[in-house]
């Protein structure tokens, strides 16, 4: 079976939630960052077989959002391209999707990426196709209504969303409000750090954003990191629930980004002039119980080291996606692991942001870079994911 070859990972800046990146629709970011992908690798266009998409939050503005960036992006129209979610590992899965088609000689040569502008989620009614004559139409936050309904009420029981279920966590595994903040401060402090040492250059493309007045602005860096972020700062931050742990401080943003690469068969890089940075060696999904969706990477690493024969020692790096502080420290005694050194050592979704569909590309591209800087052997990356999910797979570097 051929390996599939990880080819020129990159992204945009992070937007946050309402910031920079709002005028932009995903449509634009997935092609801006296209464009950029083939511009560095210089491949031809023509020679994609697929384009591989991930967003979880779509909607009929954008239908099929891979068809669409690829068609905004000015490639052949031959190029064909799809749509995908897995919700937070989205991202990763439209990786993995592209690697198996490398995999099985469906395809030599896919784009793979995700988008999410948070931003511009709708309100949506559920009312108005078979008539609302009289009374009052009910609207939907899509983004609120995504974390209410991952799971079917009639079989689990109500759950609020994401937030208690991170709650849920923290009083199984015993994590406390003070150990969250301290998390969420070393996350923002190791984002700062790798800004100010240039680490993200090589994977960040800027963006050019119009402006209702005046000319275009180039916005080139995450604009949701707190390098002030103190212990006394985070303290004073109200839990979301009561008695809880999760504030706004120690949780996971939310942002606007898209990600992406070429995936390629390893037998024609070298037809295509491409070097690879680096190649997939396996992966792996697990379910767990929606009430404590943080879990899932424990059962999905579990799953894939038995697969792989390779272990958490043998890491060089590890991205594990910050949905919540509490969530990674409970994550963290689940695989009975705690060498924070190779953890998410240039911050994640609690300091960079978490664009749902994209995150799972970005921390490919940034474990790539951070291991290609290092030159360090195996990368692995993980997340969990509303419902009750886990997916990782460890990548090793050219």
């Amino acid at each position: 079976m051929r390996r599939a070859a990880i080819v020129a990972p990159l992204r945009t800046p992070v937007g946050t939630f309402g910031g920079s990146l709002r005028p932009l629709a995903v449509e634009v970011l997935g092609a801006h960052v296209v464009n950029a992908v083939l511009s560095k690798s210089g491949l031809d266009p023509a020679r994609i077989d697929d384009i591989v998409f991930a967003q979880s939050y779509a909607n009929s503005e954008t239908p099929c959002v891979g068809r669409w960036i690829g068609l905004q992006a000015g490639l052949p129209v031959e190029v064909p391209g799809m749509q995908l979610d897995r919700r937070c590992g989205g991202g990763l899965q439209a990786v993995l999707n592209a690697a198996m088609m490398i995999q099985t000689g469906v395809a030599d040569v896919v784009v793979a990426g995700g988008v999410e502008s948070m931003s511009n989620i709708e309100y949506y009614s559920t009312d108005m196709r078979w008539g609302s004559r009289a009374g009052t139409v009910k609207m939907h936050d899509r983004l609120e209504r995504g974390r209410e309904r991952s799971q079917p009420e009639e079989r689990f029981g109500h759950i609020s969303g994401m937030i208690e279920t991170a709650e849920n966590l923290a009083r199984v595994y015993g994590i406390s409000r003070e150990d969250s903040d301290a998390y969420a401060m070393q996350s923002h402090r190791r984002a700062a750090q790798a800004w100010s040492e240039g680490r993200f250059q090589a994977e960040v493309v800027p963006i050019s954003v119009p402006q209702r007045k005046g000319e275009p602005v180039l916005f080139s860096r995450d604009e949701g990191i707190r390098a002030e972020t103190s212990m006394e700062s985070l303290s004073k931050l109200r839990t979301l629930m009561r008695d809880g742990t999760v504030t706004a401080g120690n949780s996971s943003q939310q942002n606007d980004a898209a990600a992406a690469c070429l995936v390629v068969a390893e037998d024609k890089l070298a037809e295509l002039g491409l070097e690879p940075m680096g190649y997939l060696v396996g992966w792996a999904a697990a379910g767990c119980e929606p009430s404590q969706m943080g879990i899932g990477p424990v059962p999905a690493v579990h799953k894939l080291l038995a697969k792989t024969g390779l272990s958490l020692a043998q890491m060089d790096l590890v991205e594990l996606n910050e949905a919540f502080a509490c969530q990674v420290l409970a994550v963290l005694k689940g695989w009975q692991w705690h060498d924070t050194d190779r953890l998410n050592v240039n911050g994640s979704g609690i300091s960079l942001g978490h664009p749902i569909g994209a995150t799972g590309v970005r921390m490919m591209a940034t474990l790539l870079h951070e291991l290609q800087r290092r030159q360090g052997r195996y990368g692995l990356e993980t997340m969990c994911i509303g419902g009750g999910q886990g997916l990782a797979a460890i990548f090793e570097r050219y």
